[in-house]
């Protein structure tokens, strides 16, 4: 799995109100929340992002909160995937449960900046930064964790699963 876009940076600490703030949460359609995803921290984020960009941040990224309208929103405004230093354990869960993937690279979200290009793949947990060529290494994503976003996540998996 290779996704390639813009890179929209992160700090340390994003909690799941900065994601999608609790004045929003009276939805559950994931358009709806993508309209509001970090409408109080970078309101520039919801009307710029485009289908398959990277979201790029530092530690513990998704803490707060274990609602799952935070990676459902993130991945319903177009995030391809997330890299981040670390992530908070309930988030990191929801992300995939939803089929949304994340990586974790502390020398990407160290060197990456907002705007850049890269290309990821995900099997190889190879980042490269387009401008330079200059190549980051994450963990690759299991290949059990893959077959969950393959599928669009969890619920998708086991109805597949129950139909072979």
């Amino acid at each position: 799995m290779k996704k390639s876009g813009k890179v929209w940076k992160f700090g340390n600490d994003i909690d799941t109100d900065l994601i999608i703030p609790a004045r929003y949460l009276n939805v559950s359609e994931s358009r709806a929340l993508a309209g509001n995803c970090f409408a109080d921290h970078r309101p520039d984020f919801a009307g710029g992002v485009n289908r398959d960009d990277i979201l790029v941040a530092g530690r513990n990224f998704g803490c707060g909160s274990s609602r799952e309208h935070a990676p459902i929103a993130i991945k319903a405004a177009g995030i391809g995937i997330i890299i981040a230093e670390s992530y908070a354990r309930i988030f990191y869960r929801n992300a995939f449960n939803i089929g949304l993937p994340l990586l974790e690279s502390k020398e990407a979200a160290d060197a990456l900046l907002d705007g850049e290009e890269i290309v990821v793949d995900a099997e190889t947990g190879e980042i490269q930064r387009k401008s330079d060529g200059k190549i980051f290494h994450a963990k690759p994503i299991p290949s059990f964790m893959e077959e969950l976003i393959r599928a669009g996540g969890l619920v998708p998996y086991v109805k597949k699963k129950k139909r072979n």
